[in-house]
């Protein structure tokens, strides 16, 4: 369901400028819905492979957490792609973000 209502959102940020270059609506619309075709076959493929994917499903979510927190911080914020040193500013929020949660883990 969370696939489904992200895909609407998504469709629109493609079919819109394909609308506005001139395309057909019909056109425009076939397009964007295309976009998140391949979501739905994705997620049967995981349900499909959930019983073998449980031992490393911690793992690929910690990477995929990972690499969001990494984009937000490098494209998101402005600031933090500022300046010459700009990698110090993800860096230290990713060291931020680790002691955290091992301060979380610990104080329970």
């Amino acid at each position: 369901m969370g696939i489904a209502i992200q895909n609407v959102p998504e469709g629109a940020i493609i079919s819109m400028p394909m609308r506005a270059e001139g395309n057909s609506r019909w056109r425009s619309f076939l397009i964007g819905s295309l976009s998140g075709a391949v979501e739905p076959v994705g997620g049967l493929a995981v349900v499909l492979l959930a019983s073998l994917l449980i031992p490393v499903l911690p793992y690929m979510l910690a990477f995929a957490a990972g690499a969001m927190f990494y984009v937000v911080v490098e494209e998101l914020i402005p600031e933090a792609s500022e300046g010459k040193h700009s990698n110090l500013s993800t860096i230290g929020f990713a060291i931020g973000f680790v002691l955290m949660m091992v301060l979380d883990v610990v104080m329970g």
